[in-house]
């Protein structure tokens, strides 16, 4: 093994000590292949000396799965070639380190589409996607990555290296059903099990025309509200529903000059794809859908925005993303004095969306906190709550109060993580969730593909 591969110079593992969960810890070593061969040397090896590997992608995560507790960090970022586009299949083959969005411009020149759409997706590889089972706010219509995955190349914590396509079967009751598709066994196991080498993803046609609309409201309540009935509309056919609360809409109206919202309240974003071609009269007939909904849940119908083309999309997207972009730098900020920002992605049915918002608030109002700035896929029930600590005393109540909260979503049927995965910060809330039983069948998976418990230590289990 050569030491282009591994390194122990510490600037380097300085530059791979942090990920974007505020959390730091230096690991023992770097390795950065560049090919398969060299992660399946190094897997070998680091099995055989016992040696903790966690492997990262861009390291964008927000729970701490991309660094090491000890041990080495497996970087894969120079693995991002896209392998093959095949039109007839619709399908594409590309390394772990290729940028998301590499991946759907690489797609779109061939008339077509990946579905996933984590907002960072210029910054998060595929990878890592996989690998957190990522969403993003077209998961409204299209489902989270594992739907998008036809097959995987993995290196096993043992060296060995399999292969794994996905049952096209529409009937099969072979076994139990977590045996039956082995492919998401290591979909959404955040390196746990095993190194993605080679993803194959199923793409779907590019839409002719997509049109975005956002709509600013006076309450919260009307907001969510609103929200309720596109999901139970017959009228429209929303690809995403993104919600932004007073905070998260200030945010973004300073990213834009000239506004991105009117007034100080709060927005709903939505998009949906037009019929056929995409022509003026599909337009129309949309958008007047969209606005006759609107006005029935009291939206500010006259101050509604629309994006239509793809350099208007671009920029509502840059709008949004603005939010945790700003938040991150806001946690950032807060380091040296042992604080950062705390993130959730809990998520109810969406019908108690508003009520899990309300409560949620009355008990950083308890707790003497400031109020998360909420944001986030409401279509799914699922808000992103970003909170800011500015000191350790401070991060011990927020995380009190996050506490409080995940225990009352899971009262309404929720899920502590609906996209970010568990990694190593949300790790003590998932027994909260899961029973005793679950967690043992989890850990015998673990143990029958990485029996030494070298792969991803601290995450999830």
């Amino acid at each position: 093994m050569t030491s282009t591969v591994v390194t122990r110079d510490l600037d380097v593992r300085k530059a791979y000590a942090s990920d974007a969960s505020g959390l730091f810890s230096i690991p023992d070593a770097v390795a950065r292949p560049g090919t398969r061969e060299e992660v399946v040397e190094l897997l070998r090896r680091a099995n055989a000396e016992r040696t903790p590997v966690t492997a990262a992608g861009a390291q964008t995560s927000t729970t701490g799965a991309s660094i090491a507790e000890s041990g080495m960090i497996l970087s894969l970022r120079a693995m991002n070639r896209i392998l093959d586009i095949d039109v007839g299949r619709a399908t594409m083959r590309v390394e772990p380190g290729t940028l998301l969005g590499d991946v759907k411009r690489a797609a779109a020149a061939y008339g077509l589409l990946f579905a996933p759409d984590p907002t960072s997706e210029d910054e998060c590889t595929i990878g890592g996607a996989i690998a957190c089972n990522a969403s993003g706010a077209r998961t409204f219509k299209y489902g989270a990555t594992r739907r998008h995955v036809s097959a995987l190349t993995v290196v096993l914590a043992s060296g060995d290296l399999v292969e794994l396509r996905r049952n096209p079967l529409e009937k099969n009751t072979a076994g139990y059903a977590f045996a039956q598709d082995p492919v998401d066994l290591f979909i959404g196991s955040e390196g746990t099990l095993g190194v993605i080498v080679e993803a194959e993803l199923a793409l779907l046609p590019l839409p002719a025309r997509v049109i975005g609309l956002e709509f600013p409201f006076g309450t919260e309540r009307d907001a969510l509200e609103f929200v309720v009935g596109v999901r139970e509309s017959r009228t429209v056919a929303a690809r995403c529903v993104e919600y932004f609360d007073v905070r998260a809409a200030a945010i973004a109206r300073s990213a834009e000059q000239g506004g991105a919202t009117a007034g100080d309240g709060t927005m709903v974003y939505v998009e949906e794809e037009l019929p056929g071609g995409g022509d003026d009269t599909a337009l129309h007939s949309v958008l007047d859908a969209w606005l006759a909904l609107a006005e029935k849940y009291a939206a500010l119908v006259d101050d509604a925005r629309t994006f239509d083309g793809a350099a208007a999309l671009a920029s509502a997207r840059r709008i949004r993303h603005a939010v945790p972009a700003t938040m991150n730098e806001r946690g950032a900020a807060q380091r040296s004095g042992g604080g950062r920002k705390v993130s959730t992605d809990w998520a109810v049915p969406y019908r108690g969306l508003h009520e899990a918002i309300t409560r949620s608030r009355r008990m950083a109002s308890r707790a003497g906190i400031e109020q998360a700035v909420t944001y986030g896929h409401a279509g799914n029930g699922h808000p992103h709550q970003n909170y800011i600590a500015r000191d350790s005393g401070e991060l011990e109540v927020i995380n009190g109060v996050i506490e409080e909260t995940l225990r009352m979503v899971l009262a309404m049927s929720g899920t502590v993580s609906a996209e970010h995965g568990i990694g190593k910060l949300k790790r003590h809330w998932l027994p909260l969730q899961l029973s005793p039983l679950q967690l043992k069948m989890m850990r015998a998976v673990k143990h029958e593909l990485d029996p030494n418990g070298i792969l991803a230590l601290g995450n999830i289990l």
